[in-house]
């Protein structure tokens, strides 16, 4: 939503203020609007005008005044607040069905910068590797036609230890780049400058920036660094302080599979592919939470992650999970709807906490779907089995 005003910028950074933002869209996260504000408030459109007038939030429109007039009189909201029939007369006289006309009669057109673009005629798209907007994703990197089935999570580690509600802006933020975390470093080296970052939201075309700020939220609470917040985990068995990408692709290099655990509510918030995807990409094998979203749960197992929820009354926190544990997972070879799995986690003394959890692959498609690495794997080898019953009929000669 723009800059704030350095100096005002730089007395809330340093007194730790807790300052708020009145908005009348629905992206009220921690940080979207920005990442000095902490607060966010919802209201209609007309009364973010009223708070940007009063100027402070700590304020009952119902009784005191907004402000004052020239005079010292005071303006109350009611005095502001226009009535129905002002509103119509404002629309009737300045919102005309031809304005929709014309803008619709050429909306496939594009503005100037689109109508000359630069495009390469060919049945498949032409990736620039220059581009820090739009890259190939990974997601066929490691294809094959026949299915390899899942097999059960041995010395797994944890990469994030999360307590209730963490929302999918937490997961994969779609706000401002800072410049010192992974994926502002990444554009630099790119050759951005801090001013062309723009947002993640904007670039999420780009899997080398989404992945990087997946778990990039500067408010997400992992209770691994607690009280400390912002992307940041520690990495086992070596205990060092990283970023949450670092540490994961550490892991990565070294074959190790991943886990988050959470509390209640994962994944609530608005639906974002990327809390899924990016989530998959760091090489997360399975988020085992107290509950998680209906439809992040369905984007997980989209992204052949195991999303397993603990048994009733039961959390990390209750069992004495620390995080520095390592973790095997049993029961997921032969994987089906609900099934129930045994998590064993062996502590760094070698004492071992064992639990169940509940595989939250509700249905057989999603099965399917977490046996084949993903959705798009699934799909890709169905239509590459149907090209192929297709061509051995017509292989066949007539009689």
């Amino acid at each position: 939503s723009g800059p704030l005003n350095p100096e005002i910028e730089k007395v809330i950074v340093e007194n730790d203020l807790t300052v708020a933002a009145v908005l009348s869209g629905n992206r009220n996260f921690e940080a979207r609007i920005h990442q000095s504000i902490k607060a966010n408030y919802l209201a209609s459109p007309m009364l973010v005008i009223a708070f940007a007038l009063a100027g402070r939030i700590d304020i009952d429109l119902t009784k005191e005044p907004v402000s004052f007039d020239k005079k010292g009189e005071p303006v109350y909201l009611h005095d502001l607040w226009p009535s129905l029939e002002d509103i119509e007369m404002l629309v009737k006289n300045h919102v005309k069905p031809e304005f929709y006309k014309t803008e619709y009669a050429r909306i496939f057109d594009g503005d100037p910068l689109w109508q000359h673009l630069d495009i390469t005629k060919s049945t498949t798209f032409a990736w620039d590797t220059r581009s820090t907007y739009i890259r190939k994703p990974p997601y066929f990197d490691n294809f094959t036609p026949g299915l390899k089935s899942p097999s059960d999570l041995k010395n797994g580690r944890a990469l994030l230890m999360l307590a209730d509600t963490v929302t999918t802006d937490h997961i994969s933020p779609a706000g401002a780049i800072p410049e010192d975390y992974p994926a502002g470093r990444y554009l630099i080296n790119q050759g951005v400058d801090k001013e062309n970052f723009n947002s993640y939201g904007s670039r999420r075309g780009n899997h080398e920036i989404m992945m990087r700020g997946t778990f990039g939220n500067i408010r997400i609470k992992n209770k691994l660094v607690s009280p400390k917040e912002g992307s940041f985990t520690i990495n086992f068995p070596d205990r060092e302080e990283m970023y949450v990408y670092d540490a994961a692709m550490s892991y990565m290099d070294q074959g190790i599979a991943l886990i988050v655990m959470g509390g209640k509510e994962y994944g609530t918030g608005s639906s974002r592919d990327w809390a899924a995807k990016g989530t998959g990409l760091l090489g997360i094998k399975a988020v085992i939470v107290q509950s998680l979203e209906r439809i992040h749960r369905s984007n997980l197992v989209g992204m052949g992650v195991l999303p397993l929820v603990f048994k009733e009354n039961e959390s990390w926190e209750s069992l004495g999970l620390e995080g520095s544990e390592s973790f095997f997972i049993t029961g997921i070879e032969d994987i089906e709807p609900r099934k129930v799995l045994q998590v064993k986690a062996v502590k760094e003394d070698g004492h071992a906490i064992e639990f169940e959890a509940v595989a939250r692959l509700d249905t057989g498609v999603d099965v399917d779907y977490f046996e084949n690495g993903g959705i798009l794997p699934y799909v890709l080898r169905k239509v590459m089995s149907a090209t192929d019953t297709t061509a051995r009929k017509e292989e066949v000669p007539n009689e």
